[in-house]
C-alpha cells in the first residue's frame, strides 16, 4: 500500500517542499527530545515525565505528548479507572528515534562547557 507521501518524490530535508521537515521540526524541538529520552526507560505516566522534565509547564508537556503521539512516535493508554490512568509509551517508530536524539543529548553534555558564556547557554 502506497503512502500520500509516495506522491512527493525523493526526500531532500533542504527543499521546503519535503515533508521530512515537519518531522525534523518535531523532532528537534527540546522537549520533544527530552520526552522521548524520558520514555526510554518505560511507559510513564504524565506527573512522573513533569517531574522528570524540569521546567516544563502542563500545557506545554500535554502539546508535546499530543504531537509525539499523532506522529506516531509515542502511545497513550488509559486505564478505566477512578481516577483515570494514563501512560505514554514509546511506539517502534518512537524507539528508532532514540537513538540519534541519545547520541546528541550526550554530545551536548560533554561538550557543553566549548559553547562561547552568553550564546544563549545557561
Amino acid at each position: 500500500m502506497r503512502s500520500p507521501l509516495d506522491e512527493c518524490g525523493p526526500r531532500d530535508v533542504y527543499s521546503a517542499a519535503c515533508p521530512c521537515r515537519d518531522m525534523l521540526d518535531l523532532l528537534a524541538n527540546k522537549w520533544s527530545a527530552l520526552a522521548l529520552g524520558a520514555l526510554e526507560g518505560g511507559p510513564q505516566r504524565f506527573g512522573s515525565l513533569r517531574t522528570r522534565l524540569q521546567g516544563i509547564s502542563p500545557k506545554v508537556l500535554t502539546q508535546t505528548l499530543r504531537r509525539l503521539e499523532e506522529h506516531g512516535l509515542v502511545d497513550r493508554t488509559v486505564y478505566p479507572a477512578v481516577p483515570l490512568h494514563v501512560e505514554y509509551a514509546l511506539t517502534a517508530l518512537g524507539r528508532d528515534a532514540c537513538e540519534p536524539l541519545a547520541a546528541l543529548r550526550t554530545w551536548v553534555e560533554h561538550n557543553i562547557g566549548r559553547f562561547p558564556v552568553g550564546a544563549g547557554v545557561a
